[in-house]
């Protein structure tokens, strides 16, 4: 989308993170917290776009640039680029940017709940329905339940799953009063 002039005359007519002045585009930062669709956007160059929109992978290289942008006194220009850095933290001087980043209250809020977002992991059956905790399962396949004498049989119905936090392949449940895990490609929703 092309930039307003209101968008442009903010950015001072260049990408509001590396100072790029062509191929600019306006951004819409999705789940931005201002209903303003300019407050809500950012002026980014194709570069950029194509990075945060993850079209192309991240490139730390170019992002260096936030060393600067990350000042900024637009709120979602500041938030996306907490983001990005916090997306790239295992870079080492990612890591020495976020430790002197300062967001104010709401805006920290808003990058963080994003972030957290991303990350939540989901837990899905066998057919892609997602998993609750407290839902009720049936197993599609005979399993061996290892460090167990038994078979767990094919159509067993195990109630009141609690999921494994890190893991989206792995559930938990009682068959036959043993507690078990379970992976979640063997068993439907009911």
């Amino acid at each position: 989308m092309i930039p307003n002039r209101k968008l442009l005359a903010r950015a001072a007519h260049k990408c509001e993170f590396c100072q790029n002045e062509n191929d600019l585009n306006a951004y819409q930062v999705p789940d931005a917290p201002d209903s303003d669709i300019d407050d809500a956007s950012v002026v980014v160059c194709k570069t950029c776009f194509n990075q945060i929109t993850e079209i192309e992978a991240l490139d730390p290289n170019h992002w260096r640039c936030l060393n600067e942008s990350m000042w900024s006194t637009t709120p979602v220009v500041q938030g996306l680029a907490w983001q990005l850095l916090y997306k790239m933290r295992g870079e080492g001087w990612t890591q020495d940017l976020l430790d002197i980043f300062y967001l104010d209250e709401h805006t920290e809020e808003w990058a963080k709940k994003v972030i957290d977002s991303e990350n939540k992991v989901i837990h899905k059956d066998a057919n892609g329905n997602i998993l609750s905790a407290g839902d009720t399962v049936t197993l599609i396949k005979d399993l061996k339940v290892k460090g167990a004498s038994f078979t767990a049989k094919r159509g067993t119905a195990v109630r009141r799953i609690s999921l494994v936090a890190d893991n989206p392949n792995h559930i938990e449940g009682k068959v036959e009063s043993q507690h078990i895990v379970i992976l979640t490609q063997y068993v439907k929703k009911q």
